[in-house]
């Protein structure tokens, strides 16, 4: 009976269904986990709502799909912000398992976990001035693949690369900030004054030396565990492209 003189039973009645309703859907969020805050308010397709609670990648190609298609949904403003709650900083804290490994560029800008739409415990992250592969970070990324089982060696450059373009203009710089130039100049001198060819060639020219000069990481390429890949994320519209790496 309605206390609320104001108030009509069916009126009553509705609000008490609303009630209902929401103490339902409160239960079942906290019976599953809290949904990403960013899929409140949108469309995602079959895809990307089945990549919420998809299991980690069993196999190189499955990871670096993966990847793939959290760098899609991020262009598309779809992100699912995966594994970026306490739940999965309890879940991942005895134990860390990245299912890929990257060596990446310091840049500010660049904020990878968020460019590929992963969360903690997805990515094994080693970043420096012009993503370039210098004995300390191939040392890190050996222990991520081979040690913490990572099964994409992904380098990841970007444009308007500023450690690139200071190779390129070949400027006194202060401190050891020239000490990057050795390791960026073959791409530069590759590219024969054309930045972007010359950030495209430096992500080239540094994956084929993780690839090729590590003995870890070879060995684990040639056992099919791991893919070495490469890509350029781009500053303007959040797009990676894939950079061929040489045979």
């Amino acid at each position: 009976m309605c206390s609320d003189p104001n108030v009509s039973p069916a009126d009553a009645l509705s609000r008490r269904r609303f009630l209902a309703n929401s103490t339902a859907t409160v239960a079942g969020v906290a019976a599953f986990g809290a949904l990403p805050q960013s899929l409140y308010g949108a469309e995602l397709s079959r895809s990307d709502r089945a990549a919420v609670f998809a299991p980690a990648p069993t196999t190189p190609a499955e990871a670096l799909a993966a990847l793939n298609e959290g760098n899609r949904r991020f262009v598309a403003g779809k992100t699912i912000a995966p594994h970026r709650d306490f739940a999965r900083l309890r879940e991942i804290a005895p134990k860390q398992a990245p299912f890929a490994a990257f060596l990446g560029c310091a840049d500010s800008r660049v904020p990878i976990e968020i460019v590929f739409d992963q969360g903690f415990g997805d990515l094994f992250v080693s970043r420096i001035a012009g993503n370039i592969a210098v004995a300390e970070q191939i040392a890190s990324l050996e222990f991520g693949t081979a040690v913490l089982g990572a099964q994409v060696l992904y380098v990841l450059g970007h444009t308007s690369c500023g450690a690139v373009s200071a190779t390129m203009a070949g400027a006194d710089v202060p401190g050891q900030i020239s000490s990057l130039y050795y390791h960026i100049s073959p791409a530069v001198r590759s590219a024969k004054g054309d930045l972007n060819k010359a950030i495209i060639e430096n992500v080239r020219n540094q994956a084929m030396a993780l690839r090729d000069s590590s003995t870890v990481i070879s060995k684990l390429v040639r056992e099919k565990k791991l893919l070495v890949s490469g890509g350029v994320y781009d500053l303007d519209t959040g797009k990676v492209t894939a950079v061929e790496l040489g045979d």
